[in-house]
């Protein structure tokens, strides 16, 4: 079995002491500490102003409420372009040109799509990744 790790590295000089924190971890199976997520989709996407995509459709035949790992990766270099992420019309937030995000989906209905949606009328490049566990 694969064996899937995550690690974010956090270091900062807002305080008047640097802070820094780094933490990896293992992605399990739902439930159970064996390592290893079964399947992975990913993609490469363009997208103009006023067109979304629905990456990640929650009807399709994943495994529902189990360990699934979503990661988005807005691929721009132009700094004032972003792409606004959400899941069943919730907006969770802008990705700006190399920022990203990491985050467990349950996928549970068929409102829980993941779209993103670019800011800009010129076409905009993404990439995703789902890491499933069956």
């Amino acid at each position: 079995m694969a064996t899937t790790t995550a690690a974010v590295t956090l270091t900062s000089d807002l305080l008047s002491d640097s802070m820094s924190v780094s933490t990896s971890t293992t992605c399990m199976k739902a439930g159970t500490t064996a390592d290893g997520l079964d399947q992975m989709s990913m993609g490469y996407i363009e997208l103009a102003t006023g067109t979304n995509s629905d990456i990640l459709n929650a009807d399709n035949s994943l495994n529902k409420d189990k360990a699934n790992k979503v990661y988005i990766c807005n691929e721009s270099t132009d700094e004032t372009y972003y792409i606004i992420v959400t899941i069943d019309a919730i907006a969770l937030g802008r990705l700006y040109a190399g920022d990203w995000m990491f985050i467990p989906w349950g996928a549970h209905d068929t409102d829980n799509d993941i779209k993103v949606t670019p800011s800009v009328s010129t076409s905009m490049t993404f990439e995703y990744m789902l890491f499933i566990s069956a």
